[in-house]
């Protein structure tokens, strides 16, 4: 490696190290003990750690996104590190399923899924079965642009 890389990469650690404290400092200032809260509920066990973690990698299609996010809330003090291994162990299974989805192919399963949303919407009276009723037509046209 010549001397250049090597600079390179302690420039490099050095913005990451420096963001981290931000980004750290800034969580703790924005949310204080009711993001605190909220987190400690939403990792009251392992499972609904490893849950949560899957969810949020998901959504955000990155786990490693929700690992950087996990390691500033442990960092600002609002979550400990037994709470954060579980949200970063459903960050890398939900990471898993989604790549087993694309390679499942489950694109197929598309106009089903858009069939059972509109059926519940149009002959299901209960506003609750209603109202997620509503996201199949949207999971049906998520599927089939994984096609």
């Amino acid at each position: 490696m010549s001397v250049s890389g090597l600079l390179s990469l302690l420039g490099g650690l050095a913005l990451f190290l420096y963001g981290m404290q931000m980004m750290s400092a800034g969580l703790e200032a924005a949310a204080g003990s009711k993001m605190k809260l909220i987190l400690e509920r939403l990792t009251a066990n392992r499972f609904l750690g490893v849950l949560v973690g899957a969810g949020i990698t998901a959504v955000i299609q990155s786990s490693s996104a929700t690992s950087v996010m996990v390691v500033g809330f442990v960092n600002s003090g609002m979550m400990t590190l037994r709470q954060a291994v579980w949200i970063i162990m459903g960050a890398n299974i939900g990471t898993t399923i989604t790549g087993q989805l694309i390679a499942l192919d489950v694109g197929a399963l598309a106009p089903l899924f858009a069939f059972i949303g509109v059926a519940m919407v149009v002959f299901v009276k209960m506003p609750r079965a209603t109202t997620s009723a509503r996201s199949w037509p949207v999971s049906a046209c998520c599927l089939s642009a994984w096609r």
